[in-house]
């Protein structure tokens, strides 16, 4: 494990101030930062950790104004057991339940959940043993020739095809939900993505090195409208999403937002909710599946199955 110096920042704003030197990280529930630390994935590992948790009132889950309010503090087990959220943000609580284990959830914050790091096998692998692009200006993405099983189906952003692997994200983005930071205010469809131009690449969003995500702004659903959050992984417990869907109906039109299959959220409006499998087509209609001729038995075209399916079944339990 890499040596770090420790420090604490008693606000959002102290804390991206100590940010700017870009070689610092934020820790909060630290279930990701303190994994990767530990294994040494990337040579840029943060010198300094800063701790978020004294930060005062940080943590809440509050309705102002028709807008569910979330701190960034506030773990993803106080999000999954809410009345409010449960009853109407469905598709937000059962992202959150749907994430890791309940240790894991108890310490998680919905913060930390929409800035981790990829998941992709090759950018995780111990001590940087694969220098993928995402941390090296001279590496390659490792999945094109070698295995691509857990990767996207729906090409990759700057040649790099590992997949958002936060649950909460794709719920978020289905919301309309907007992410307030210490610069700006964004929309949950725009914050997630990758960015190397500016060589943050290890990142899963845009923000900047020394910006921190603050609160969490949820509209309040259409008269009527219903959502919920489906998952495939190959464990029920612990495990990342393979394929996810996080899917609102309002009538006969839904939004689909899908999981584990792009670098980012994929995004669908106004679906045809009349026709569940026909739904299901549509959102994998230009999906495309990766093989690699160089490692056996390996290809992710059985993610566009599963997420036509889990399409399909969720409209039809919203219906």
């Amino acid at each position: 494990m890499k040596d770090f110096k420790h420090a604490v920042a008693t606000s959002f704003d102290e804390a991206a101030t100590l940010l700017a030197d870009g070689k610092s990280a934020v820790i909060a529930g630290g279930t990701d930062l303190i994994y990767g630390m530990k294994g040494m994935h990337s040579p840029n590992l943060a010198d300094t950790v800063i701790d978020l948790k004294r930060i005062p009132d940080a943590s809440y889950i509050k309705e102002e104004n028709g807008v569910l309010k979330i701190g960034a503090l506030t773990t993803l087990t106080e999000i999954a057991e809410n009345e409010t959220v449960l009853k109407k943000y469905t598709v937000l609580a059962e992202a959150a339940k749907a994430v890791a284990s309940p240790e894991l959830r108890n310490m998680g914050t919905i913060g930390g959940n929409i800035c981790q790091k990829p998941r992709c096998i090759y950018y995780r692998n111990e001590h940087d043993a694969f220098p993928c692009f995402r941390k090296h200006s001279d590496g390659k993405c490792y999945a094109i020739t070698g295995v691509c099983r857990y990767h996207s189906v729906f090409g990759g952003l700057g040649g790099c095809f590992a997949v958002c692997p936060s649950d909460t994200a794709p719920a978020l983005v289905a919301l309309g939900a907007k992410i307030v930071t210490t610069k700006k205010t964004w929309e949950a469809a725009d914050f997630f993505g990758l960015d190397q131009k500016k060589f943050n690449g290890e990142n899963i969003n845009w923000i900047d090195a020394d910006e921190v995500v603050k609160e969490i702004q949820v509209p309040a659903l259409a008269s009527g409208a219903k959502s919920t959050y489906k998952k495939y992984a190959f464990r029920k417990a612990i495990d990342f999403p393979l394929v996810s869907a996080a899917v609102i109906v309002n009538g006969s039109k839904a939004t689909v937002a899908l999981g584990g299959v792009y670098n980012t959220p994929k995004l669908f409006t106004d679906v045809d909710a009349s026709d569940a499998a026909a739904a299901g087509e549509f959102c994998f209609a230009k999906a495309k599946a990766m093989k690699s001729a160089q490692v056996d038995n390996n290809s992710n075209a059985y993610k566009i199955q599963i997420g036509k399916v889990l399409v399909k079944r969720a409209i039809t339990e919203l219906k």
